[in-house]
């Protein structure tokens, strides 16, 4: 019945366990020749199905915020990434660069990671815990359980590099999904794809993020200037990786979730809409995706339904036994479920849910959000090259 509900407005599951972003470094591990040191998946599977090829040295891009429909729609501009596109694979839920990065780190989806949203009910205090910039979360590796998959590399004595801004390191989010190895800080892209080709000259592992297209979409939208100029410039550097990548070197190329342009799209405010407010504890989550932890628990059907009224098909509101049992995070821990609202509502379309009483005006004013289980914002891009 909830997935009857999802598809009725547009929205589909992650491919959990298949063409997803949790499939993508143990493709990478395997095509190095370690598939045996990814614990809970079939690493080699996931090669294959990804088509990554054996390689002594393979780069891993991850471009923050690059939906393959926002891809596809900018062509143009992007020449390099889409005549090398190999595919489409799925991120998780929600569709947020918390959960997607934990989800690339780990291999595992949200259920086992507890990073289940941009902010997240820490049960130790009650409030919410922003996942970015790690406000309220505690000790990362308390919070974050699984094993990185960069560390476990590392550790089985693969040479393993990170390549992200200086103020990344050991950030909250990166210790505890992205650890392991040496951390290179360097701001603009082109040093990052210098550092790139240096290293991959060297059997290794090197993971590169770039977050400039998320940014510029969360401010201008993703149809806006300056995210085609971010799409630009990440499109010439890669290009200029791929072509200075030597022979036995490959490079994978993928994102953490699309985005939604919401400006003249349905918004509703808890602010001033007492209906969807009352008996609210605690908003968690984000516009697209809303995690509601109530004052009565077993109010849960109750307050589904009464969302599901205002917003009259422009979400789905699912008690949380109802988004655990569809598969929306994957295999739930005991220690995670707590996290999870006591309701789940996924928006449909454009649509958001704001909170003008707990959110700044500059969360207020995003133009492109993501969150939720559109194409736009759950399909991303896979390229997969070699030198």
């Amino acid at each position: 019945m909830t997935l009857d509900r999802l598809a009725a407005v547009g929205l589909s599951l992650p491919d959990l366990g298949g063409r997803e972003l949790g499939a993508v470094l143990p493709a990478a591990l395997a095509a190095l020749g370690a598939p045996g040191i990814v614990p809970g998946r079939d690493a080699e599977a996931d090669r294959a199905r990804l088509g990554v090829p054996h390689a002594d040295h393979v780069v891993v891009v991850l471009l923050d915020g690059l939906g393959h429909h926002q891809l596809d729609a900018r062509r143009g501009h992007a020449p390099f990434l889409r005549t090398t596109e190999s595919g489409v694979i799925s991120a998780g839920f929600p569709t947020t660069t918390a959960t997607s990065l934990a989800m690339f780190g780990t291999g595992r989806a949200a259920g086992a990671t507890g990073m289940t949203g941009y902010t997240a009910h820490n049960p130790a205090t009650g409030a919410a815990a922003n996942l970015v910039s790690w406000d309220g979360a505690g000790d990362p590796e308390t919070w974050q359980r699984e094993p990185s998959l960069l560390r476990l590399a590392a550790e089985a004595d693969i040479t393993v590099t990170t390549l992200g801004k200086r103020r990344f390191a050991g950030s909250g989010l990166t210790r505890a999904a992205l650890s392991g190895g040496e951390f290179v800080g360097a701001d603009p892209l082109a040093q990052r794809v210098d550092e790139a080709i240096a290293r991959a000259r060297r059997p290794g592992l090197t993971y590169l993020y770039w977050g400039e297209i998320d940014a510029a979409g969360h401010q201008h939208g993703w149809q806006s200037d300056p995210w085609v100029a971010a799409l630009e410039e990440a499109d010439q550097e890669l290009r200029r990786l791929r072509a200075r990548l030597p022979r036995r070197a490959a490079m994978v190329v993928t994102a953490d979730h699309g985005m939604v342009d919401v400006t003249g799209a349905p918004r509703w405010d808890l602010g001033n809409e007492p209906a969807l407010a009352r008996g609210i504890r605690l908003v968690a989550g984000e516009p697209r995706a809303l995690h509601l932890h109530l004052e009565d628990a077993g109010a849960a059907d109750a307050v589904a339904a009464r969302w599901s009224d205002v917003l009259d098909g422009h979400g789905v509101p699912m008690t949380r036994d109802q988004a655990v049992g569809a598969g929306l995070f994957g295999a739930v821990a005991p220690h995670v479920e707590p996290r999870i609202g006591d309701v789940v509502v996924a928006m449909a379309g454009r649509a958001t849910v704001v909170d003008s009483r707990t959110q700044s005006a500059q969360a207020l004013g995003l133009i492109g959000v993501h969150g939720s289980l559109t194409e736009d914002e759950l399909r991303v891009p896979l390229l997969v090259a070699h030198g």
